[in-house]
């Protein structure tokens, strides 16, 4: 065995010690590979002046699936527009959808579920009436 090697370390295995390792190694906050450096946020204080969006869902219906998918899709159409969408669970059979405070879809009302295209129109209108959604105008 070699003079270096701690007795009882096998001879294959680094003895590095903490103090030997890269300041970054280990620490939550450090990029990885699969982590980019830097990742555009929008802070907190401007998110708080954003329009927030709100979907109610029953959740003895199970539509939570539904509502996410339906947040997921916001989220990334308007994700400089909202400063937030929020999942609000119900029940009874709810379905709304909210936009800065103004009811958009109801479930109850419209009678049944908003196509994806209908519900980012919706959606624009109120929080960024000049933003082009593209194919989605077409419809």
């Amino acid at each position: 065995m070699p003079d270096d090697q701690p007795s009882g370390a096998p001879a294959d295995q680094p003895t590095d010690s903490p103090a030997d390792r890269p300041a970054t190694a280990g620490r939550a906050d450090a990029p990885s590979p699969e982590q980019p450096a830097e990742v555009a946020v929008v802070p907190e204080a401007l998110a708080s002046t954003l329009p927030r969006v709100v979907l109610t869902y029953c959740t003895q219906c199970r539509w939570l699936l539904r509502a996410a998918w339906y947040t997921q899709e916001l989220l990334t159409t308007f994700h400089r527009e909202i400063g937030e969408v929020a999942l609000r669970p119900g029940n009874g059979g709810v379905f709304t959808v909210e936009a800065d405070g103004q009811v958009v879809w109801d479930r109850k009302v419209e009678g049944g579920f908003p196509e994806i295209t209908v519900l980012k129109r919706r959606i624009r209108d109120v929080v960024a009436p000049d933003k082009p959604l593209g194919h989605s105008d077409g419809l």
